[in-house]
């Protein structure tokens, strides 16, 4: 009893001591009850054939007809592939380029010069994609954008239609989503390299090991742990391609290779109306999203050693 009666005396001690920190904590967490953990009821609009003037309780439930109508249908399966390919490819060039970004900045010695090219790539990632979105809107313009301006100047180039043709509006995606967020990601691979112990930089210069060898045998070796970490928890991303993006930046004429998996719940459940058909695309979204983040943490404590809990 005095054990029990001592612990209970702490814990009221430490919640005098954090009360603070958990009012701070409470605005955080309503807003995760209210937009994460309120609507999950409506997952069962994915099970019946949801009218909004019957409601749940009269709509008919159709079990899994609507993830055959998925599977069958040929634009939610296009879909989910322009998903794999634009994610799969922003993945691999947003862990390749922060990489060498990180490795050309740490061999610059001048700390002002270095701090002023980190804090322009920096800003681009502070920008939304409302804003950014209607920038490459003007730049990549056919008539007057100043990139097809540049390029019929320089090399005597035909105008792009870069948002209106399939595959170069995939190339600009995953192009600008590089350029906005490839200074922020290399902030992590920045801390790696300012961990690595510079006795070994010392003990290579001593046997006569250039810059470039030492990158090779030291440099690159000690960024191994990090990036392993950096790419097994990228794997809980696969499906999500940037809906913020797309939807600033896609129209009509590219859907067939620009559509994604949530642009096109967006469209099908709120524009079109097909609620059910859209929660059952965003249920499986959700299924498989939560397969690959377990999957990637998996693999992160397996080979890396990194845990959160």
């Amino acid at each position: 009893m005095a054990i029990d009666n001592q612990k209970k005396v702490k814990q009221k001690w430490n919640l005098k001591r954090t009360w603070p920190l958990h009012v701070f904590m409470m605005p955080a967490v309503i807003l995760a009850l209210v937009f994460n953990y309120a609507p999950l009821p409506g997952i069962a609009m994915a099970f019946m054939d949801f009218k909004p003037y019957l409601g749940f309780t009269e709509s008919t439930w159709v079990g899994l007809e609507q993830f055959k109508r998925m599977i069958e249908f040929e634009d939610a399966r296009q879909v989910i592939w322009n998903t794999l390919v634009i994610s799969s490819l922003k993945i691999f060039f947003n862990l390749v380029i922060p990489i060498i970004f990180a490795l050309l900045l740490n061999e610059i010695r001048k700390m002002a010069f270095k701090r002023t090219i980190q804090t322009f790539v920096y800003l681009p990632h502070f920008l939304s994609w409302v804003i950014l979105g209607g920038i490459l809107l003007d730049m990549l313009s056919v008539d007057g954008g100043i990139i097809n301006n540049m390029l019929g100047a320089i090399f005597g180039m035909e105008p792009i239609f870069f948002l209106g043709e399939g595959d170069w509006f995939r190339f600009t995606v995953i192009l600008s989503d590089v350029w906005k967020d490839f200074g922020f990601g290399a902030v992590i691979f920045l801390a790696a390299l300012s961990g690595i112990n510079p006795d070994l930089y010392e003990a290579a210069t001593i046997d006569g090991a250039n810059r470039f060898q030492q990158v090779l045998h030291i440099t690159l070796p000690s960024l191994i742990p990090i990036t392993v970490v950096v790419a097994t928890l990228a794997l809980g991303n696969t499906l999500n391609a940037g809906f913020d993006q797309i939807f600033n930046l896609y129209n009509p004429l590219v859907y067939e290779k620009g559509d994604i998996i949530d642009t096109y719940v967006y469209r099908m459940g709120l524009l079109g109306g097909q609620f059910s058909f859209a929660t059952a695309v965003g249920l499986f979204k959700s299924v498989i999203g939560f397969v690959l983040i377990v999957t990637g943490y998996r693999l992160a404590y397996k080979y890396a050693n990194y845990r959160i809990f």
